[in-house]
């Protein structure tokens, strides 16, 4: 599920232009953004749901996926941050989830890593 969520949303951000995004009015923090930003964040979003699921499918590295759901909390505390500080109460409930969901991920796999 964290993975389905940044594939969508990071593919939104990388695929569509910045204001049309922003024109769903759901995106207020694009506004003062670059689209050279919206598009890094976009990408990393999408790498960060690559790696939470294609090491750990493939065997290939396996400890990669817990070292992207940690990078996707990174992703989650940058996202609480500037909502906070642009005072957007409206997203915060979502970005505790994801992190919360990639936090998860990150110390379950840690866990359930083995060499």
């Amino acid at each position: 599920m964290l993975a389905l969520v940044y594939l969508a949303a990071g593919g939104l951000k990388v695929v569509r232009r910045r204001e049309e995004l922003v024109a769903t009015g759901n995106l207020d923090w694009m506004k003062d953004s670059s689209d050279a930003g919206v598009k890094a964040v976009g990408l990393v979003e999408i790498l960060g749901a690559l790696g939470v699921i294609l090491p750990w499918l493939t065997g290939i590295a396996p400890i990669l996926t817990p070292i992207a759901a940690a990078g996707l909390v990174v992703v989650q505390i940058g996202a609480l941050r500037v909502h906070l500080v642009r005072d957007e109460r409206r997203p915060l409930p979502a970005n505790v989830l994801l992190l919360l969901l990639a936090a998860f991920a990150a110390v379950g796999r840690f866990v359930d890593w083995r060499p």
